[in-house]
């Protein structure tokens, strides 16, 4: 307990890192700086999100969303904004936190859904009263909901609990007994997935209801679940999901299926192996665009975008010499398609035609991932305008709206609370790997007060996934950081997207592997050019950078310390596990543990763990199932039988989405700073010379 409290007093000091203190009388404490990106700057930070653009182009919806305080969590407000006047206005009163918002097909109404007394609540509001009314209220959450053609129904995919496995019946309990619960039977697979917890037994149907309210009509009855439903014509639906024998075991795979609502017959209009899913019907009902690729079995296939006939004939891929994966796409109503996708660091808003010409709309797509700067955004379009969050490096995301072929920015929702701070600026450069001289893109955030010297301490921070990617936009993390004087280092390593399918692939059954030494590149030319001390280097990454986090500790020690946050440590107990061990030992390995043992003991951070000397907070969330906590408590375990200086932090009700919480936000940066500050020699310097002095 004593340890316990001695370590909590340490990681909330307050520690200067660019300065050597060399005071022998106490000193009052220094007054805070106005200008600090504080922690508790984070609960001011708002950003736009799902912007939904009218049938008539004139007035633009959007989730301005911010961080409640006292809630301790991310709400999303909805604002409308009209293009002539140019005003904003808040559509609701109240606290209730809206999602799914949808334009009816003639704009006079809008469906969303939210919550009524806890349960979630399906509800429209008419636009031209203001007047809203519940059309259902559920025990489950209802997702991806969307008007029919004619705005006469809705239709939507939710849970559906089936009965849970069990091979014995109890006795009753006696009254007033205290008898233990009763046994689980667990049948299934996947049992417990990250971020819900354990698995109520069940799957998701799509289902059907009035527009005027009423009662909900089920139109699937799938074993394995169909869900992302879109109104193919007033009376029939096209929809995705996996009705193999055994979908458990083939993670990825998917269709995309004709369902009609007369006889709820089903119709796979897809039948390859591979995913395809997220379907998207034409204006005119001809035409369904869809994503997916041919399953080869790797761990990064990149996704393309194809169409083919209503019926499912003349299948055609629309971008298979376009080298990017395709994200969330949308149709104009000239027979275009609008995508999102990401390209080389940053998120571009593409159109393509049916002719798979591909032209860039907009380059500065995201900014609503908060914490780390990860690729995200969203758009919607009608009438030739497009309404976009836009990412900026200093500033979370805002409303941008798109035509003519210019941007306009239309929100201003950060100046009153970053304006008068010192936000870090952020540099792009790019470095050759010392593994094989393939370029590495990488940016630097530069604290306040920065020189080339030599003098200021580095943090490198790296992404998870590992296939994802970091980018020029604003990050609250890599600010903190910055903000306590690090000189922060964000890479996109070999393995990220964006970069074409030939990169990202480089680790493919190898990871990590080179992917360290792009990394250590990236160190190396920031000291070289003197933006840091070689002595005061630190290392942290979540997530597949906590993998590469732990892996880094384990063939080098130039690091004065070391942060690996909710990391895979040993991918044996990965594969057998996690939430998504199937996919990990089909895609990711290529084979089950015991087929090749001594393969996945090498891509394993714990087959290094006894090379590391470097000093190593640990953290995961206490609920974490897609790196489960036990991969954090081992690697942990492993470096206190070597007396390697090292904590374990748990953060309570935390899934692997430690920063979804503003609070766990904070702690999670806090902790990792003040164990950082313990072992900068900086400190240790400042220490010795106040004892002398003393």
């Amino acid at each position: 307990m004593m340890l316990k409290k001695l370590f909590v007093a340490l990681v909330i000091c307050s520690v200067p890192v660019n300065a050597v203190m060399a005071k022998s009388q106490p000193s009052e404490p220094e007054p805070a700086d106005p200008r600090k990106f504080t922690s508790d700057r984070v609960f001011d930070l708002e950003y736009t999100d799902s912007p939904r653009v009218s049938p008539d182009g004139r007035t633009v919806l959007y989730l301005r969303k911010s961080m409640d305080k006292f809630q301790d969590k991310v709400v999303g407000r909805l604002w409308s904004y009209d293009v002539r006047s140019k005003r904003h206005r808040p559509m609701f009163d109240g606290d209730s936190s809206i999602s799914s918002v949808q334009w009816s097909p003639s704009g006079d109404r809008i469906l969303y859904v939210t919550s009524y007394e806890g349960k979630p609540s399906l509800r429209v509001r008419y636009m031209d009263s203001g007047d809203s009314f519940q059309i259902a209220q559920f025990e489950h959450g209802p997702r991806n909901p969307v008007w029919s053609p004619n705005g006469k129904l809705i239709a939507f995919s939710m849970f559906v609990p089936s009965d849970k496995a069990s091979f014995a019946t109890a006795p009753k309990a006696p009254k007033d007994a205290e008898w233990s619960e009763p046994a689980k039977v667990i049948d299934d697979l996947v049992f417990r997935f990250d971020g819900a917890g354990e698995l109520e037994k069940g799957v998701s149907q799509v289902f059907v209801i009035s527009a005027d309210g009423g009662t909900a009509r089920q139109i699937t009855e799938s074993k394995n679940g169909l869900s992302s439903p879109a109104w193919l014509s007033n009376d029939a639906l096209v929809v995705d999901g996996n009705e193999s024998a055994f979908p458990e075991l083939d993670p990825v795979e998917s269709e995309v299926y004709r369902v009609n609502l007369d006889d709820q017959s089903i119709t796979a209009l897809t039948e390859r192996d591979g995913p395809d899913y997220a379907p998207a019907v034409s204006p005119n009902g001809r035409l369904i665009a869809y994503r997916g690729y041919d399953d080869q079995l790797k761990a990064y296939q990149q996704t393309d975008l194809y169409v083919m006939d209503a019926d499912g004939s003349n299948k055609r891929n629309l971008t298979a010499d376009y080298d990017r994966t395709i994200g969330g796409v949308q149709w104009t109503s000239d027979n275009t398609l609008l995508a999102q996708v990401n390209v080389d660091g940053e998120t571009h808003l593409l159109s393509i035609n049916l002719s798979s010409k591909v032209s860039t709309i907009a380059t500065d797509v995201g900014g609503t991932s908060i914490g780390r700067p990860y690729a995200s955004g969203s758009f919607d379009s009608a009438k030739g305008l497009i309404a976009y969050t836009q990412a900026s490096a200093t500033r979370p995301a805002e409303l941008a709206l798109h035509s003519g072929g210019k941007s306009n920015t239309v929100t201003d929702l950060n100046s009153d609370a970053l304006a008068h701070l010192d936000i870090a600026p952020i540099e792009e450069f790019k470095v050759k790997s010392s593994h094989d001289e393939r370029e590495i893109e990488a940016w630097v955030a530069l604290p306040k007060g920065f020189k080339a010297d030599g003098s200021f301490p580095l943090i490198l921070e790296i992404h998870g996934g590992p296939f994802a990617m970091y980018g020029p936009f604003f990050a609250a993390e890599i600010q903190r950081y910055a903000a306590e004087g690090y000189v922060t280092v964000y890479v996109n390593p070999r393995g990220s997207t964006s970069y074409g399918e030939e990169f990202a692939q480089l680790i493919d059954k190898a990871y990590p592997s080179f992917d360290h030494d792009d990394l250590m590149s990236v160190v190396d030319d920031l000291v070289a050019r003197k933006y840091a001390d070689p002595e005061r280097l630190f290392i942290t990454g979540g997530s597949g950078g906590g993998v590469l986090t732990a892996w880094a500790v384990g063939k080098t020690d130039r690091f004065a310390a070391a942060a690996t946050i909710k990391p895979v440590i040993n991918w044996a107990t990965m594969a057998l596990a996690a939430d998504i061990s199937a996919y990990v030992a089909r895609h990711w390995m290529g084979m089950m543990p015991w087929e090749n043992p001594e393969f996945y003991w090498k891509q394993s951070p714990i087959s290094l763990v006894g090379n590391v000397t470097t000093p190593t907070m640990v953290m995961v969330g206490e609920q974490d199932w897609r790196t489960p906590t036990w991969e954090a408590e081992q690697f942990y375990t492993a470096l206190k039988l070597q007396k390697v200086d090292s904590v374990l932090v748990r953060i309570p009700g935390a899934s692997h989405s430690i920063a979804s919480r503003p609070s766990r936000l904070i702690a999670k940066v806090d902790n990792i700073l003040g164990w950082f500050a313990k072992y900068d020699p900086a400190n240790k310097q400042s220490a010795e010379l106040e004892a002398k002095d003393e």
